[in-house]
């Protein structure tokens, strides 16, 4: 005889189903695992041969074989022991293959026998829907993630011989009841109103939110570059119920989180950061993919190695990254917006009346290469942040709050009215293609004139013609204009350099 149970994994931002074959047989006593089963899942014969002792059930001394189909496919994680372990219960009569009809199971067995939470849940939900299972067992704390996705069965469950009474339905398992208070919530948020003037990089940062534009400030050190930057994401409407899943399908695939996320993403990797663990693998997103739907801050960006920067250019590009490992490729969505921070030289005080500046010319030339131009090109905005008198600092204790409510409306306005433009509430300006900003954004002959002569005396790339025309156009969703004017046009401009520098 031979036995039927299955199960999924995730791969990539996707899944795959994968069936377990069983069969007994005579001969030595063994218990082999066979189907391209990495060290991971190997190992799952002890962890289910403990289980199933353990939980007061029988295991066999026969030769046992375990098929994972498709056997040409690679199976890493734990998230087949559940299934693994319930296809040795039907083998040796215990269960019988009708009592789990229509039925998957993921989960990682410990040697009592109870069932541990896997990574990817999210995934693993949505593949068992759309490939028609009636009910998805789970380990009961992935329940609150997995619960999501709507219109399948789930079942969360504790341990091995829960889950067989069920099976037998001697004991029906009963669904948590505190799935709506299991979420996670960034609640140490920052906000303008905890700055102290600085508002022409807030302006800047604005209309950057607005639009989901990328940005880079620039300026000497403790002029409050970093704490702009995660202020700026107060901003941000709320995610929907679609991001929510997306953000916590990514998250739960990292293995961060096994509560449903609420907040915006804000990912600030470190410059030390490994080009693998910025990008990413096989199975696992990478903090590109981590910041979807929210902010990506790199602090002091020419500090990160020039061919991690370079990893940047085409999910900027694409909102995308692809990745593609011997026979695996991944794709993992990378929608999100790019603050970065840099000084002007190394030392940080370049052009610093209060400061001397100790770096050589070299020093500063090579701090600055760091920058590609492809790169450079790709941010939308940039600005400089200067210092702020001392003798301003405590002044400023006062409530910025009617402003910053009010910026808070302008930004949620802006979007709105990009969402009716596109008909799609997840395209922002900054996202069209060149087509689409032909289609959407239409520039009368006096303002098209006025961009062409600016673009032609500042030497514009065709990217950043295209652009400065976006930014713009965001400006004008701000300003709760129709028409893109002149001014919009200018301000545009005006973002797209940093005085007195000229590093751009």
């Amino acid at each position: 005889m031979i036995a039927h149970t299955y199960s999924i994994i995730p791969l990539g931002f996707g899944g795959s189903v994968i069936e377990i074959e069983g069969e007994k047989s005579r001969g030595l006593p063994g218990f082999n695992i066979v189907g391209m089963a990495n060290k991971t899942v190997s190992e799952a014969r002890e962890r289910v041969r403990a289980a199933i002792k353990n939980s007061g059930f029988t295991f066999p001394d026969d030769k046992l074989t375990i098929n994972l189909a498709p056997a040409d496919q690679e199976k890493a994680g734990s998230f087949l022991d559940l299934a693994i372990a319930l296809n040795v219960l039907i083998v040796t009569g215990q269960l019988q293959q009708a009592d789990l009809k229509d039925s998957a199971f993921v989960g990682e067995l410990s040697l009592s026998g109870e069932i541990r939470p896997v990574s990817g849940i999210i995934n693993i939900a949505e593949i068992a829907k759309k490939t028609g299972f009636k009910q998805l067992f789970i380990p009961v704390k992935n329940f609150a993630q997995a619960s999501l996705i709507k219109n399948i069965d789930l079942v969360g469950v504790n341990s091995l011989s829960e889950l067989f009474l069920h099976l037998k339905k001697q004991k029906q398992i009963a669904k948590p009841l505190n799935v709506v208070k299991n979420t996670e919530t960034d609640t140490t948020q920052l906000s303008f109103s905890d700055i102290s003037s600085q508002e022409t990089a807030k302006r800047a940062l604005k209309v950057a939110v607005a639009g989901h534009h990328n940005i880079l400030l620039s300026g000497p050190p403790g002029t409050g570059k970093t704490m702009l930057a995660r202020a700026a994401l107060s901003l941000l409407p709320p995610l929907n119920h679609t991001e929510k899943i997306t953000v916590t399908k990514l998250h739960s695939l990292a293995n961060i989180t096994d509560k449903i996320i609420t907040s915006r993403p804000f990912r600030a990797p470190h410059h030390t950061t490994s080009l693998a663990a910025l990008v990413g693998g096989n199975s696992s997103p990478g903090e590109i993919s981590l910041a979807h739907l929210g902010a990506l801050f790199l602090d002091e960006l020419p500090e990160y190695p020039r061919s991690t920067i370079e990893t940047l250019r085409q999910p900027l590009e694409d909102r995308k990254i692809t990745i593609t490992r011997a026979k695996v490729r991944a794709t993992y969505p990378a929608d999100f917006m790019l603050i970065a921070t840099m000084n002007p030289c190394p030392c940080g005080y370049l052009n610093d009346p209060h400061h001397h500046c100790s770096c050589s010319d070299y020093q500063i030339r090579n701090y600055q290469n760091k920058l590609s131009g492809p790169l450079l090109d790709r941010i939308d905005l940039y600005t400089t942040v200067n210092r702020i008198k001392t003798s301003e600092l405590l002044d400023s204790q006062k409530s910025h709050t009617p402003q910053i409510t009010t910026s808070a409306a302008a930004v949620a306005k802006a979007i709105s009215a990009q969402h009716q433009r596109y008909q799609d509430d997840t395209t922002f300006n900054a996202s069209l293609s060149s087509p689409n900003i032909i289609k959407f954004i239409p520039l009368s002959l006096a303002v098209k004139t006025f961009l062409n002569h600016a673009a032609q005396s500042l030497n514009l790339s065709a990217r950043s013609y295209f652009k400065v025309i976006k930014v713009a156009r965001t400006i004008a969703d701000l300003d709760g204009s129709i028409d893109i004017a002149k001014s919009h046009i200018a301000e545009a401009l005006s973002f797209r350099y940093l005085p007195p520098t000229n590093l751009f």
